[in-house]
């Protein structure tokens, strides 16, 4: 499987991520919203938002694995952010940062959309991170 990622003339540049993603493959992985819980349900990071940002990678990336892809497989991902302000940027992309390396995070990352909304399913869940892979 491959994807090529670009951000092609005539888009904004530079963002963290990549407008385009381009992949050949047969196998469509989508990994629903994760957030920053452990497999025992516990909460990680309460209050902070590049914790929470951080933790919801991680069980992105468990959640690719588990059906045979990785980041370099991903072709989406999609971020909700409770309470979302532009200042609050920093601390986000301080989360993405804090595992990239750790996870095979591309950078820039793939095409990506941040939504910030009112709240999530639960008073404590402050991000949650939904991704679509292809692969072979």
């Amino acid at each position: 499987m491959t994807v090529h990622l670009s951000t092609p003339q005539g888009l904004m540049q530079p963002t963290p991520y990549h407008h385009v993603a381009v992949a050949t493959g047969s196998r469509h992985v989508h990994v629903a919203g994760q957030i920053a819980r452990t497999a025992d349900g516990e909460q990680v990071a309460p209050g902070d938002l590049a914790g929470q940002v951080a933790q919801a990678l991680r069980n992105t990336h468990t959640g690719l694995v588990g059906a045979g892809a990785g980041f370099g497989d991903v072709v989406r991902l999609t971020f909700y952010v409770t309470d979302w302000a532009p200042e609050r940027i920093g601390d986000f992309m301080a989360g993405v940062q804090a595992v990239a390396d750790e996870l095979g995070l591309p950078t820039p990352m793939p095409p990506a959309s941040l939504i910030g909304v009112d709240h999530l399913f639960e008073p404590d869940v402050l991000v949650e991170v939904e991704a679509t892979a292809v692969t072979d």
